[in-house]
């Protein structure tokens, strides 16, 4: 049986599509990546009606929610059999993802200690070699 998260919330983002650098759509040598604009007339910074929305906190997350998976549980990035431990009481909340750099042989000492303390393991497969 699949392990289940104490509870499911419904993430709800305030807005999806991404913040885009003024004048980004003119010019190929300025990227879309957000900068916050800086010039005395910008009229992005006045914010000024029609023009680009600028970031700020209040597009921020529930905190609740926050850092959440769609699964429900949270990530926590483990690197050897004894960070799994922390997770025994928060197996329902947290969810092991383990590091990029750990080794075949450690990975399965991992996953199997995982299934005894019946945590979940985001990516179990990962150089798992099948003969």
């Amino acid at each position: 049986m699949a392990i289940r998260p104490l509870v499911k919330n419904k993430q709800l983002k305030k807005r999806t599509k991404k913040f885009i650098r003024h004048q980004s759509d003119r010019y190929v040598k300025v990227k879309t990546n957000w900068r916050k604009p800086k010039g005395i007339d910008n009229r992005v910074r006045r914010r000024f009606k029609g023009q680009f929305l600028m970031p700020n906190i209040g597009y921020g997350s529930n905190k609740k929610t926050k850092h959440l998976m769609p699964d429900g549980f949270q990530k926590f990035l483990v690197h050897n059999v004894k960070e799994l431990e922390v997770l025994l009481m928060q197996n329902r909340t947290f969810a092991a993802e383990i590091a990029h750099n750990v080794s075949s042989r450690k990975r399965k000492e991992i996953v199997e200690r995982a299934q005894q303390l019946s945590i979940k393991v985001t990516n179990p497969n990962a150089r798992l070699r099948s003969e």
